[in-house]
């Protein structure tokens, strides 16, 4: 019985596979991942937006094809503006992270006269040895620091051609002829697939991130003002949020650890509602990566979370970022090959 389930497979299809996980595995050492990131976005953004339109109902190619070029053009141009707006922001709140830091680590040190001793146990000595601690880590995942920094110019110019790729790619679903020799036609397919997975799992947890971030901010921003406690940073925490919300499963950690350790360097009846607050948030995103980003490319939470943490030593936080795409395409080959 399991041996009628496998479905025969071609050279073709098994030599696409091998050019596919090579180019894919090559993106990090070439720290190329940012380029198939924003060409992905942009063809996704391009075929879902069109289909809105209704362009694929446009019965001559000429015109279609001007079509597509131009909303092409006009999100490659609107996705450039935000990325310029977005690193003017940065940049504000990027003078934020250092004080954020030294609040966390004061509020923890505030926390240890009040802890037991098995918890103490788990604390650094003094404030200096745990902010030092906190800059260590940061330095240990710099890669991403450091793009951000001075290899910025790099980043942003491989995000742009990035983008100009996706905005191409999406005009091939119009110029593409019918034809195609058996090897092009499988390289072609695998492309397909990695953008369904990539879609599957970057606007869902878009989605869930928008969630959990308006909610993060009606209790800092509108709830706790009401009360008559205003946790600083604000601003900066919700900006947190919304990033550390794009990685499923662990941002919200992040994230939630953040806020609840600066609201303790408020009161512990601060912190305690934090928590409360924040644990039913957590239940909220665990519900939804596991009926949004889970139902979409059939994976349990555990198993997004296992590639993940191997992705990140492996690679680093490129490998953490990609790994859910990366896992929902490997999946969904060996699903569809009959193999899983």
């Amino acid at each position: 019985m399991a041996e009628s389930l496998l479905r025969p497979l071609s050279p073709y299809l098994i030599a696409s596979w091998i050019i596919v996980g090579l180019l894919l595995f090559l993106l990090f050492p070439l720290h190329l991942i940012s380029v198939l990131l924003s060409a992905l976005f942009v063809y996704e953004l391009v075929i879902m937006l069109s289909s809105l339109l209704h362009i694929p109902r446009i019965n001559d190619k000429r015109a279609k094809l001007i079509v597509i070029a131009v909303l092409a053009a006009i999100i490659v141009t609107v996705l450039g503006l935000f990325i310029w707006w977005a690193m003017f922001q940065m940049q504000t709140y990027a003078a934020d992270v250092p004080l954020l830091l030294r609040k966390m680590a004061e509020a923890l040190e505030m926390a240890r006269a009040r802890l037991p001793g098995w918890a103490l146990e788990r604390f650094p000595a003094n404030i200096d040895e745990l902010y030092k601690g906190v800059l260590d880590m940061l330095r240990e995942h710099g890669g991403m620091l450091q793009t951000a920094g001075k290899g910025v110019g790099i980043a942003l110019v491989h995000i742009i051609i990035g983008m100009v790729l996706g905005a191409i790619i999406s005009l091939t679903n119009v110029t593409s002829t019918a034809s195609q020799r058996p090897l092009a036609a499988a390289l072609q397919e695998r492309t397909r697939r990695l953008s369904d997975a990539f879609h599957s799992v970057v606007f869902a947890q878009l989605r869930i991130s928008a969630i959990n971030t308006v909610l993060t901010a009606v209790y800092l921003v509108v709830v706790l003002p009401l009360l008559g406690v205003h946790l600083p940073f604000a601003a900066t925490m919700v900006a947190i949020t919304f990033l550390a919300g794009l990685l499923p499963v662990i941002g919200n950690i992040i994230s939630n650890t953040v806020i609840f350790v600066v609201s303790l360097s408020v009161s512990f009846y601060v912190a305690a509602g934090s928590l409360v607050y924040l644990v039913v948030i957590h239940k909220l995103e665990y519900f939804l990566n596991a009926r949004i980003v889970g139902s979409q490319i059939q994976a349990q939470i555990w198993e997004l979370l296992g590639a993940m943490l191997f992705m990140e030593a492996a690679f680093g936080v490129p490998g953490l970022i990609a790994a859910p795409i990366y896992y929902a395409y490997v999946k969904r080959e060996l699903s569809d090959s009959g193999l899983v």
